[in-house]
């Protein structure tokens, strides 16, 4: 196959995949009527460690104590962006939910700052600006309150930017795949325990839960993932994260099509201004540059 070709498909892997994730924030929204969240959580990436233990078999015997530390961090931080994602998109649309949990981008930089002493650039300090004024367009009503889902949402994006910090650290001499798969099953242990702790089991399940359920283990988890390994082996960094952010868009998109969500002016408005801070934030404007 010619490198050209290659190249065309890895776009249209990291496309597809920023499309389903997009639509996953409406099938989640849809799941949540009838199954509560952390029995959702301990599901999914439960399954998830299950699908990826076959591309991990003949490197199991290299886990050892350091694996398990850092996959049980990662499975904590995973734990508690999901879950204050997932409890903030029971008060909130699937639009919102996208947009905001797309802050971790701006974030990042820093975390990066606090932990290894990196200082973020002018790009940064811009994104974050804009981000919190995005921020203000999306969640503030007109009294300059804002909803408790919105919150919730907004706190799950610091712990994904702690996460991808700790994943920075934790694959230097790891190998990433078993590492993942330690990281969901850890997460998927925790929220089985904190479902049977803190939440009654389900008591109706119907047949469009299950199918969700497989879309967002199945397809989200294991499928995305490996067209955004696939995608981004084709891929120039930077158009890769430009590909990426659309994420946010599909789910708002998706959020209009499928769940009714009305585009107020000044919602559209703050759905731009957060896409411009994390596109900025992800590639520092450089494919605009001439190469």
């Amino acid at each position: 196959m010619s490198n050209t070709r290659l190249k065309n498909l890895g776009r249209i892997a990291l496309l597809t995949a920023a499309l389903l994730w997009g639509i996953s924030f409406v099938v989640m929204k849809n799941v949540l009527a009838n199954i509560p969240t952390l029995y959702i959580l301990a599901i999914r990436f439960c399954c998830a460690a299950l699908i990826l233990i076959p591309a991990c078999t003949r490197k199991l015997k290299t886990i050892d104590r350091s694996y398990l530390l850092w996959a049980s961090l990662m499975g904590v931080l995973l734990l508690l962006g999901y879950v204050f994602q997932t409890y903030g998109l029971r008060y909130t649309t699937p639009g919102k939910n996208a947009f905001l949990t797309s802050i971790y981008c701006v974030i990042v930089p820093f975390f990066y700052w606090l932990m290894i002493k990196r200082k973020p650039d002018r790009y940064n300090a811009a994104s974050a600006a804009i981000c919190i004024i995005g921020i203000g367009f999306i969640s503030l009503d007109s009294n300059l309150r804002i909803g408790i889902g919105d919150v919730l949402t907004i706190i799950c994006g610091f712990f994904y930017a702690i996460h991808i910090v700790i994943i920075a650290r934790s694959v230097e001499k790891r190998d990433p795949v078993v590492l993942a798969m330690l990281q969901f099953a850890a997460t998927g242990i925790l929220a089985l325990i904190c479902a049977l702790i803190f939440e009654a089991p389900p008591s109706v399940i119907e047949q469009a839960d299950i199918w969700g359920m497989v879309y967002l283990t199945v397809v989200c988890t294991a499928g995305c993932i490996l067209m955004q390994v696939f995608g981004q082996k084709y891929t120039p960094p930077s158009q890769a994260a430009v590909i990426m952010t659309f994420e946010a868009v599909f789910g708002a998109l998706s959020s209009v099509i499928l769940f009714g969500e009305i585009l107020t002016p000044r919602l559209i408005a703050g759905f731009i201004l957060t896409f411009t801070a994390v596109l900025i934030s992800e590639t520092k404007l450089g494919f605009l540059k001439r190469t």
